[in-house]
């Protein structure tokens, strides 16, 4: 609890910051989402680069994180550097990796499992009070995800300059409608 109320005051420290970084990756390692929203305020307004809208509250994160976890279950991650912490303020980020097997239906947008692992790595910005994250935002390379996964052509394909000119048609095509 004392780590807890370090949260709240003004001079929070790197050591304390250290601990609740390994205590939120083994939270999603654990892929109990009870363990994992219990580190977030129940206000928790949460950014993410996999999900199409702002979540607001631990009834949307649960929502999230149990697509996640049926899409991808064997989803992990580890600490690669940080956490980084802005002076004065209960402000951190940290640069994680991430590895799964897209194993389940992924939804949204609702692809099929493609058996096909994914290594990955994004950024964890977030805003403590009260010693739990208030406001959290996670960014990745999605378009290297879905590459992975086969969702996307491999960059420098001639799939991808099909796809290009694909779209550029597209845009023409709705410049001359409209």
């Amino acid at each position: 609890m004392a780590q807890q109320a370090a949260a709240t005051r003004e001079d929070l420290d790197q050591e304390w910051f250290r601990e609740f970084a390994q205590r939120w990756l083994e939270a999603w390692n654990s892929h109990d989402p009870d363990r994992l929203v219990a580190l977030m305020t129940d206000d928790i307004v949460y950014d993410d680069s996999a999900w199409p809208k702002t979540m607001r509250g631990h009834a949307d994160v649960r929502e999230f994180l149990d697509h996640t976890w049926r899409a991808i279950p064997d989803l992990r991650f580890e600490l690669r550097e940080g956490p980084y912490v802005r002076a004065g303020e209960p402000k951190a980020a940290f640069w994680w990796d991430g590895y799964g097997t897209h194993t389940g239906v992924l939804d949204p947008p609702g692809l099929a499992p493609t058996g096909k692992g994914m290594e990955f790595d994004g950024a964890d910005f977030h805003e403590y009070r009260d010693g739990k994250v208030a406001r959290l935002r996670i960014v990745f390379n999605m378009a290297d995800a879905m590459r992975q996964l086969g969702v996307l052509p491999p960059t420098g394909s001639g799939q991808e300059r099909i796809l290009a000119k694909v779209t550029n048609l597209r845009s023409k095509l709705a410049r001359r409608a409209g």
